[in-house]
């Protein structure tokens, strides 16, 4: 404990896997699996579904660094969340779950970037709540895997 009383942990693992159906713009599936603990308060939140992500075109106004990009990130699928707060009775909502949010990825290598995601969340379904809402700032990074016409071979 840092601070008696007041000491909490969250973490977040949101792996994706995009495929660039053309230039500039990726689809593909997601999994949420999210943990908030501090004393007397646990949060757990879960979800899979599909997400969609536009680079904006890159420009001398709009770019932040050298190799960076702008992006708008949207999702949407299958979501709950478990609240268990002593001496509240515990809450959970479960049903679909929305996102939209903008991003910037800034590119090490060719192929890895470190990003930064402000992202708006809402489900909304079954369970004693029937809504969740959740502002988001999530940073990572990404890896790129090059396509076939990156290897050398023709494109479908």
């Amino acid at each position: 404990d840092f601070q008696k009383g007041n000491t909490g942990f969250t973490a977040d693992v949101t792996p994706k896997i995009g495929y660039f159906i053309k230039d500039d713009f990726a689809v593909g599936p997601e999994i949420l699996l999210g943990l908030n603990t501090s004393e007397g308060f646990t949060s757990f939140s879960y979800g899979i579904g599909g997400f969609g992500r536009y680079f904006l075109s890159p420009s001398p106004e709009t770019e932040v660094i050298h190799g960076s990009r702008w992006f708008v990130e949207a999702n949407a699928g299958l979501t709950g969340t478990n609240v268990k707060t002593r001496g509240i009775p515990a809450t959970h909502t479960n049903g679909l779950g929305i996102g939209f949010g903008p991003g910037l990825s800034y590119f090490i290598t060719k192929r890895i970037a470190l990003e930064g995601l402000l992202k708006y969340n809402l489900g909304v379904g079954f369970g004693n709540a029937t809504t969740t809402n959740r502002l988001n700032l999530g940073i990572g990074f990404q890896i790129y895997i090059p396509g076939r016409t990156l290897l050398g071979r023709d494109s479908e």
